[in-house]
């Protein structure tokens, strides 16, 4: 067992105007095999969270912790962050051209492993991925994202999330731009990683259709860079019934 834990964590980035603080003393606790949505609305601090973990440079932490087994996450490099087990699908993948898709898939397993997989079950271990989500195996030697479409790019994260076997998966607005094939496809993917490792999910969406496929242990609701309410499952219903309204129009 594996935990991930947020205690008060304060993040600012900087504006013309100078910083601005956007998330306003966060505390959450992610244990592996457990799934946890965030949702809110736009500017709320869904994906501030989820950088910040990472390690984006834009996102300045003033305070509060994360911890990964008691180990600083803050004082890691962003290589290492991903070395320790913690894993970013991002909401925009960016285009690497030059680095084809299994360069990079080996690099990375050999990076997070310590040691080169071997060729023959790699390789067959990639195919077997790729055709799970529904991805032509010629996408193997293209470059990383290059060309490719919304939801292309969406399922080859998810490839990186299953092969890499990480502890801790952070995923920011994986449904955005999926049709409904490609939402489902890309959420069996989810399952299925998170089956094979017991890794930890956190789920960060708007809306509440990819939680048909992925069902949250907990669901935590984002306002102004703080949680303004957590729950079950039965809570996205309730956002899916009432929206955010209540929360954006109750005085901090």
């Amino acid at each position: 067992m594996s935990t991930l834990e947020i205690k008060d964590l304060h993040v600012s980035v900087e504006t013309d105007q100078g910083a601005k603080e956007i998330l306003r003393g966060v505390t959450l606790t992610i244990r592996s095999g457990e799934t946890h949505a965030i949702m809110g609305p736009n500017g709320s601090g869904k994906s501030t969270l989820a950088y910040s973990i990472a390690g984006h440079p834009k996102y300045v932490v003033t305070s509060g912790s994360v911890t990964l087994d008691g180990e600083d996450v803050l004082a890691m490099a962003v290589d290492e962050r991903a070395r320790a087990g913690i894993f970013l699908g991002m909401q925009y993948p960016v285009e690497v051209p030059g680095v084809t898709v299994s360069n990079f898939l080996r690099t990375a397993k050999t990076a997070v492993d310590g040691e080169a997989p071997k060729l023959r079950t790699w390789v067959k271990e990639v195919k077997a991925a790729m055709a799970e989500l529904r991805m032509d195996s010629a996408f193997a030697e293209r470059g990383l994202n290059e060309g490719f479409s919304g939801g292309e790019k969406k399922r080859h994260e998810i490839l990186q999330m299953e092969l890499l076997k990480p502890r801790f998966a952070i995923l920011d607005e994986t449904d955005s731009g999926l049709d409904v094939d490609a939402l489902r496809i890309v959420s069996e993917g989810v399952n299925r990683a998170k089956e094979s490792t017991g890794c930890g999910v956190l789920l960060i969406t708007h809306y509440t259709r990819i939680l048909g496929y992925i069902t949250p242990d907990f669901v935590h609701v984002f306002v102004d860079g703080r949680i303004a309410e957590q729950g079950g499952p039965e809570l996205a219903d309730r956002l899916e019934a009432e929206g955010y309204d209540r929360f954006q129009s109750t005085p901090a």
